[in-house]
């Protein structure tokens, strides 16, 4: 009987410790002015390899940081086509809800008269930060809650 605590023990303790290593093992990702951190050169080689294809797909595609087309990847499981599949519908569907590239407050005055999106300052590289409760969304104008999201992704 006594064996067999020790082993389950033994056994419990080396589970232990592997957990402990995997944890401190695991190294944080610096993100640095929008670029992928040193650690991870497969995911930095497949986001150069996206936004060339996006480029030749696109002509008037904007510039945008590795952070942004690396979320696209990571969602497509690092498959560059699907990803830049993906990133390309985004683009035109934020077009067709942002023709002149941004939303003015008389667009959306009952988004504002329920205090659902408000600003919450600017991020690192000076881009604003918007904040949107979609938990105060009532189901009465679909379009224009759409038309404000367009403007926060």
């Amino acid at each position: 009987m006594e064996i067999i605590k020790k082993e389950t023990e033994s056994k419990i303790e080396e589970v232990e410790k592997n957990q402990e290593q995997e944890r401190t093992e695991k190294p944080e990702e610096e993100e640095k002015n929008g670029k992928i951190s040193e650690m991870d050169e497969i995911e930095k080689s497949k986001v150069d390899s996206m936004r060339i294809l996006i480029q030749k797909e696109d002509p008037s595609f904007k510039e945008v940081d590795d952070f942004t087309l690396r979320r696209f990847l990571r969602a497509r499981n690092l498959d560059i086509e699907k990803a830049s599949k993906m990133f390309l519908k985004y683009v035109r569907w934020r077009r067709s809800f942002l023709a002149n590239g941004a939303i003015s407050a008389s667009e959306v005055p009952n988004e504002i008269a329920q205090n659902k999106f408000f600003m919450q300052g600017f991020d690192k590289k000076g881009r604003p930060i918007a904040v949107l409760l979609g938990a105060r969304h009532k189901q009465a104008k679909l379009d224009e809650f759409k038309h404000i999201m367009g403007d926060g992704m």
